[in-house]
């Protein structure tokens, strides 16, 4: 009897390691910048102020410094400085769409560039250096069209609004000692910047403007709006089709929540996290579980005793593997969250092992701002 539990969990074993491997494959490289982001590729002069503002604002989870417009390939910080690639000193900025729309990131960066300047900016002269707006399809373009002719009907400026509004088509991350620089090489980078005007530049150029049609900045497809949100609040949720998920889901949260994937174990976002807050739906936002239940399980997934509320779980037999599993799924948004075994810790003895992927995290000094008040009691 022994030997023939020890060949099924080993069979076992093989074919769950192998189905996240294979489910996984495409996109390791995009859990390593967590899992519910978007990129936004601008240029602003000097990358390393851009990136600097950049990171500073709510929602941007990393910024990296590159070049990109050009035609080299893997171009060098000498190569783009002889002027000869094309390429212009850009930055990639990776967000959260959950909480920050790429029309409110694009006006916040506005602010942080000389828009009336097509020939550099600041102290840094030259093409290397002029500022951009990289759009990546129909959409940010429409969207980039309507602030940019908002900005100039307004005539904020003594001179036109000169700022290049480029397709774009490639992003080359630029050497590592330019990334993270003015952290890095923090008095170098202080005495650069002031000696650059650009503070005094910016100041003096938006002290008349600002931009007041901004959008909220929750997401209205994927997560409810803005607002206080009760455990009623999701009755009337109208899940978003399948092409609106596909273009606002990363690869992998997409193929978890849609196609009932599965995530590496320990390369994802939350398996490590220790933060009080609550764990939501990626897709409709409604609340799952609490950092108060979450636990490590030593699997490589978020594991928790419970959820926040039945009536934001559902279950169901899975008979995907050899033995049949229960499967955990959120109620309104019908997202895959992964799956429930009884080998959990007491009182409930119930271990959720669920998917990053198929999860926001708010914590919890954000959870008023973001209409969750009424959820702080699940953290007593």
């Amino acid at each position: 009897m022994k030997t023939l539990n020890l060949v099924i969990t080993l069979t076992l074993t093989f074919f769950a390691f192998s189905s996240i491997a294979k489910s996984s494959s495409k996109s390791a490289g995009k859990i390593k910048t967590s899992a519910t982001l978007s990129q936004a590729y601008f240029a602003g002069g000097c990358f390393w102020c851009t990136e600097s503002d950049l990171e500073k604002i709510n929602g941007v989870s990393e910024v990296v410094s590159g070049y990109s417009g050009g035609d080299e390939v893997n171009p060098s910080y000498e190569e783009v400085s002889s002027k000869k690639t094309g390429h212009i000193e850009s930055v990639k900025v990776i967000y959260d769409s959950n909480i920050i729309d790429y029309k409110t990131l694009l006006q916040k960066f506005l602010l942080t560039v000389d828009v009336t300047d097509s020939k550099g900016q600041f102290v840094d002269r030259g093409p290397q250096y002029r500022p951009a707006i990289f759009y990546k399809d129909d959409l940010e373009k429409k969207i980039v069209d309507d602030v940019i002719t908002s900005l100039k009907s307004n005539k904020p400026f003594k001179e036109p609004v000169v700022i290049e509004v480029l397709k774009f088509k490639n992003f080359y991350d630029a050497e590592d000692y330019h990334q993270d620089y003015y952290k890095k090489s923090s008095l170098k980078y202080s005495f650069y910047r002031k000696g650059s005007g650009r503070d005094r530049r910016l100041k003096d150029l938006w002290k008349n403007f600002k931009f007041t049609n901004e959008p909220k900045t929750q997401d209205k497809n994927l997560n409810l709006k803005k607002g206080k949100k009760m455990e009623s609040s999701w009755d009337n949720f109208k899940k978003p089709s399948k092409e609106e998920l596909q273009k606002k889901l990363t690869d992998i949260q997409f193929k978890v929540t849609q196609k009932d994937g599965t995530e590496r174990p320990f390369e994802n976002e939350y398996n490590a996290n220790k933060k009080e807050g609550i764990y939501v739906d990626i897709v409709s936002g409604e609340p799952l579980f609490s950092s108060k239940d979450k636990y490590d399980s030593g699997t490589g997934w978020p594991s928790f005793s419970k959820p926040i509320s039945e009536k934001f779980v559902k279950t169901k037999r899975d008979f995907k593997m050899i033995l049949p599993r229960t499967e955990v799924r959120s109620k309104f948004a019908d997202s895959h969250l992964g799956h429930v075994f009884d080998d959990g810790p007491q009182p409930t003895g119930l271990r959720y092992c669920m998917n990053s992927a198929s999860m926001r995290f708010i914590p919890k000094e954000k959870m008023a701002e973001e209409g969750y008040e009424d959820f702080l009691k699940y953290l007593d």
